[in-house]
């Protein structure tokens, strides 16, 4: 028998070897563009997408759940036409860290060359970083970007073959939406931006304008702004009703058929609400403030960003309320919004104190850093595994309603290190960090962690704790701030958010709670088993009240205005009927 089960462990070492030795070792995918794409030296960041599937083009596949497909990426500095890139076997990949790693099957294949550009900063830093092209800062979709036709590679058991991939497609231009007599855009070039940027930098709005706002031109309105990622148009209204011709699409995300025919009679529902005689006459604006580091700059002020807060209160704001007749005063100004958007809402009420008078924030990003998702970035030493001396349990990212996790922070992290170093992934952990960190040497935002292990720079954790840790700059400055942001703040979380963003909101409320002198007197909201983008809607589910933003917190809204506008306020010019 031992000798029986001796032989048994030579012969799997043997195979092993042996298969080990027939994987192909010295893996080199090429990557090059023709000049007739284009004659220009590019820098930039090169994808290597491979799926398993072809229901889509491997760059709309690329996520970090369990669909996930394997992604490789690659800095490519001053690559001009018909010089190869190469994919070797030692570039870094997600969810397979390396492509000597993929399984055996067929695969179709795709590469994207994601554009940057160089910006000479006020601070005196170079870098480069993309450039958004009117897409909301989308690698798959910017104009722009080269990518190739793509595929398909079969993937045997001796390993990646060798091949080459042309980028032979550029994304063209995206046109401007055209206004409508119910919703106008505009943009701005911003000199506060600008001046940071050095280059000419834009703001841009899309502007909900009331019932009667022709025929009322004496009217002076209130603001609603509306925040969150960035929006194409204006959405959720809509002046006909859902499109009889429409095919019905199933929801994946809330188990719901039809959900696009919902959408629609949502917006038409709006609509109507917008018209009827009760309804209070307000201007709704969504705002469009992309940087290169996101889709959206979190519409505050930061080391690496530049001063998009100032930006959008002091540039945007005055200038969208002088054109459209808005009062013009902080008492007439409201914030709302959810996810990034809810965050942005408290941040900029607490900034900004006087210049609005309430915030509705729901789902927000994480407003207290000892819940920093999962982790306390003060007192975790790691952000990817629990602390235990015997185990290696990684810490989850995502989760339903029923608390099934699709992923961890671990590999969130590491889809954004392939799809860009130096914080320029454009994707979640890497905004945060452009907004809430130093900036570090090369002009690139200081890093919370080390993206590969996951351990924690504490002296980077004290920067935004003092700068944006938003419960605690509350209570550290509540002696100025309290009578300021009294009644004005309204937070709402699903006590199961996806990203388990509620734990963050339970510290919150405990602070709020203990507020004197004076109390914080708002409100705080939990829906039971609701997931992400819950808004504070008990009576309705979660896929129906998100897409009633625009209109739910308006009562609370009216309420506070009757209550807190001053004496010689404008509370009669935009009530008509």
């Amino acid at each position: 028998m031992k000798l029986l089960k001796l032989l048994t462990m030579l012969l799997s070492v043997f195979v092993l070897s042996c298969n080990s030795e027939s994987k192909n070792n010295n893996i080199a995918i090429n990557v090059s563009f023709p000049d007739s794409i284009s004659n220009e030296n590019i820098d930039g960041r090169l994808l290597l997408i491979l799926a398993d599937n072809n229901k889509t083009e491997p760059r709309f596949q690329v996520s970090e759940g369990l669909n996930a497909q394997s992604i490789f990426g690659i800095n490519v500095e001053g690559l001009n036409a018909n010089t190869n890139a190469t994919f070797t076997e030692d570039v870094f990949g997600f969810p397979y860290s390396s492509l000597s790693e993929l399984k055996p099957g067929d695969y179709y294949v795709q590469a994207v060359l994601h554009v940057y550009e160089t910006f000479n900063l006020a601070t005196g830093h170079k870098v480069k970083l993309p450039m958004d092209n009117g897409e909301g800062q989308h690698w798959n979709t910017s104009p722009g970007n080269l990518y190739s036709t793509p595929f398909k590679v079969t993937i045997g058991n001796e390993g990646v073959e060798n091949f080459d991939i042309v980028l032979d497609n550029i994304i063209p231009e995206i046109q401007p939406v055209a206004d409508t007599k119910w919703i106008k855009h505009i943009k701005m070039k911003s000199k506060l931006l600008s001046d940071f940027w050095g280059r000419d930098m834009y703001l841009g709005a899309h502007i909900l304008l009331p019932k009667g706002f022709d025929e009322h031109p004496e009217a002076k309105y209130p603001l609603m702004v509306f925040q969150g990622h960035f929006p194409s148009d204006f959405g959720g209204f809509r002046t006909t009703p859902p499109d009889p011709n429409l095919k019905s699409e199933y929801s994946d995300r809330f188990g719901i058929d039809g959900y696009n025919i919902i959408q629609q009679q949502e917006a038409y529902d709006f609509y109507k609400r917008w018209n009827e005689p009760d309804f209070p006459r307000f201007l709704i604006i969504e705002i469009q403030h992309p940087t290169p580091y996101y889709d959206d700059s979190y519409a505050v002020n930061s080391s690496s960003q530049g001063p998009y807060g100032d930006a959008i209160t002091y540039e945007l704001i005055p200038h969208i309320e002088k054109l459209f007749r808005g009062q013009g005063e902080g008492w007439s100004r409201f914030l709302y919004g959810g996810s990034t958007g809810g965050w942005e809402a408290l941040a900029v009420q607490v900034k900004y104190p006087d210049e609005y008078n309430g915030c509705f924030s729901a789902c927000p990003d994480p407003i207290d850093f000892r819940a920093y998702c999962l982790n306390n970035i003060y007192e975790d030493e790691n952000a990817y595994y629990a602390k235990s001396n015997h185990k290696n349990i990684e810490i989850p990212m995502h989760r339903d309603y029923l608390g099934n996790v699709s992923s961890t922070v671990r590999e969130s992290n590491h889809l954004e290190l392939v799809l860009g170093d130096k914080s320029r992934s454009g994707g979640q952990f890497d905004i945060w960090e452009a907004t809430y960190s130093p900036q570090g040497k090369e002009g690139y935002p200081e890093r919370l962690w080390d993206k590969r292990s996951g351990d924690i720079n504490h002296e980077v954790a004290e920067f935004w704790k003092e700068n944006y840790d938003l419960r605690y700059i509350m209570e550290r400055d509540w002696d100025k701030l309290g009578d300021k942001l009294k009644g004005k703040i309204h937070i709402y979380c699903g006590d199961m958010d996806n990203y388990y963003l509620n734990n963050a909101v339970y510290l919150m409320e405990d602070f709020l709670e203990s507020t004197t002198d004076p109390y914080y007197d708002g409100e705080v909201d939990y829906g039971d088993r609701a997931e992400h983008c819950w808004n504070g809607d008990q009576e309705n589910p979660n896929y129906i009240s998100r897409l009633r933003y625009n209109s739910m917190y308006v009562p609370k809204i009216m309420k506070r205005i009757l209550e807190s506008a001053p004496k010689n306020a404008d509370l009669t010019s935009w009530r008509y009927k």
